[in-house]
């Protein structure tokens, strides 16, 4: 283990080769913040990209249930059309659905153990990516990550023109694409921890995080319009996409502003990257090699607050996946003002909540930058879910726009915390002052908290495949109490961000004669 840092610092030193053109034909160095828009612009779009292929299986998936398409085709609601809308209906159905991709009695039930082994492989992998990613050049294991994300991906809708029908092909596929998936979230949020400090980290992570619906819009919108064409690509042309822009990180993603020498050229006072980056840098250059290799999975998980985070993350991206996984199959399976949307309608409408969650993750990054309190912000929202999720279930039917209006507001208070959680927490917590100045655990803790959330992305839409057979209304009220033991879970460090809030407001309304002087150092 003693030998693992030489060749990253070998590695740590080389520029990306679209920098060292790019550069070379600008005849000088980028700025400190010219980096930093690049490594926030690479990094969105990856993301974007690795959400975009995720998204795609829960828009298909009515397509691929025989049973589902047989139940739809002749369910009452379909004798109130007119002939020819039935028959378009029909022809829709039959292009984009009438290829069953395995066989079996039972679609729903294959599609959902698909389902779930992609995430727990998903959850597994998340816990050994971090531990790699703090190990070698992140520019190279996103890259790798986001081609074997692409090459798996497409190699499932490739199924639907080679007439493949053996389900073992589509879970073994699913799984390595699940493996590959992995990679990318540890790898995304240590690069742009590494290039910004904690000050506005959570408006600036909250708003970056909007890649995560971007992406889950982006992905839901090609994927129910190529429907019509086959259900094949839906799945390659995402596929491929992400490969594409695999290659544009590996040509221009700096991971630390030492790989491009910008670690001491500038001071940026908003911000204070420089400053920070000399902070973790200095005692690293001064200490020896043990001190500088990278922090263990133990290690990393007693850090003060990564595991109430992490078990809180766990039910916040149950519910979050469940709707991610389910949203899309629930709106098609239940009437808004008496009258069931189609597949593709179901996947456009579904975006509405990707949207909302933009809303939520930058107003709660926000929120807790301006109040300085992480833990106080993401429990708050996860409360505020409970009755978004209540009255969308129950009112949602009314009418179209109060059904967009309810699952706007469902999917700011749901992905509002989960987004601040994989963000400008795992950053925060990446860079503990426990730590003592070394900056290689912001991988491995951010996998510890995505990791452990995603089991329980994994588990939500598990439970969802069996309750929502028996009833949609017993699904949302495992969805609000998920969302409550959530709030519970931060209980400690909400007691402890309010009882330090109050020290400071005691302590700013004494005397400067009567402070501690501990308080000034």
């Amino acid at each position: 283990m003693g030998s693992l840092p030489e060749p990253i610092e070998e590695t740590n030193y080389k520029k990306p080769p679209g920098i060292k053109f790019l550069e070379g034909a600008k005849k000088t160095a980028f700025s400190y913040k010219t980096y930093q828009a690049i490594v926030l612009i690479v990094t969105f779009f990856a993301y974007a990209a690795y959400h975009a292929t995720r998204k795609t299986t829960s828009i298909v998936k009515s397509a691929l249930d025989p049973q589902t398409i047989e139940v739809e085709l002749n369910s009452p609601w379909l004798r109130g059309y007119a002939q020819n809308s039935r028959q378009n209906l029909r022809g829709s159905w039959v292009l984009g659905s009438g290829w069953y991709p395995f066989d079996g009695p039972s679609g729903t039930e294959l599609l959902g153990y698909i389902d779930v082994a992609f995430l727990f492989v998903y959850a597994s992998g998340m816990y050994f990516s971090g531990h790699i990613g703090d190990r070698m050049d992140l520019r190279i294991f996103l890259t790798v990550g986001m081609v074997g994300t692409g090459l798996f991906t497409a190699l499932f809708g490739v199924g639907y023109w080679a007439n493949i029908h053996v389900f073992y092909y589509y879970l073994i596929v699913q799984m390595l694409a699940g493996l590959f998936q992995s990679t990318g979230w540890p790898s995304v949020v240590a690069v742009v921890g590494n290039w910004f400090g904690k000050k506005k980290r959570g408006l600036i992570m909250g708003i970056w995080n909007s890649h995560t619906s971007l992406g889950n819009i982006t992905g839901s919108l090609i994927a129910s319009g190529l429907l019509k064409f086959g259900w094949g690509w839906s799945l390659v042309v995402p596929g491929l996409s992400i490969a594409f822009i695999g290659l544009v990180v590996f040509l221009l993603l700096p991971v630390n502003p030492e790989s491009v020498g910008a670690g001491n050229d500038e001071e940026d006072d908003d911000l204070s990257p420089e400053k920070e980056w000399k902070e973790v840098t200095e005692p690293l250059l001064q200490s020896d090699s043990s001190e500088e290799s990278a922090v263990g999975f133990i290690e990393a998980w007693k850090i003060p607050g990564v595991a109430p985070f992490a078990l809180c993350l766990f039910f916040a991206k149950l519910v979050a996946y469940t709707f991610l996984y389910w949203l899309p199959f629930y709106i098609s399976h239940t009437a808004i003002n008496g009258r069931y949307l189609s597949n593709e309608e179901s996947g456009n409408l579904s975006t509405m909540f990707d949207v909302g969650g933009v809303v939520g993750g930058i107003l709660a990054g926000y929120i807790s930058d301006r109040l300085d309190a992480r833990a106080m912000t993401a429990a708050s929202f996860m409360y505020c879910a409970i009755p978004a999720l209540f009255f969308y279930r129950n009112y949602g039917h009314v009418s179209m726009p109060i059904n967009i209006i309810l699952m706007l507001i469902t999917g700011a208070f749901v992905n509002g915390p989960y987004a601040l959680i994989t963000t400008a927490v795992s950053a925060d917590l990446g860079t503990h002052s426990s730590l003592k100045g070394n900056s290689r655990a912001l991988a491995t803790v951010t996998a510890i908290i995505d990791g452990t959330g995603s089991i329980g992305a994994a588990i939500g839409p598990l439970l969802t495949g069996y309750i929502s057979a028996k009833s949609w209304g017993a699904v949302f009220t495992m969805l609000m109490g998920a969302a409550l033991v959530a709030g519970l879970l931060l209980t400690r460090l909400v007691i402890s961000e309010v009882a330090t809030k109050i020290q400071n407001s005691r302590s700013q309304g004494e005397p400067r004669s009567q402070q501690s002087p501990v308080n000034l150092v």
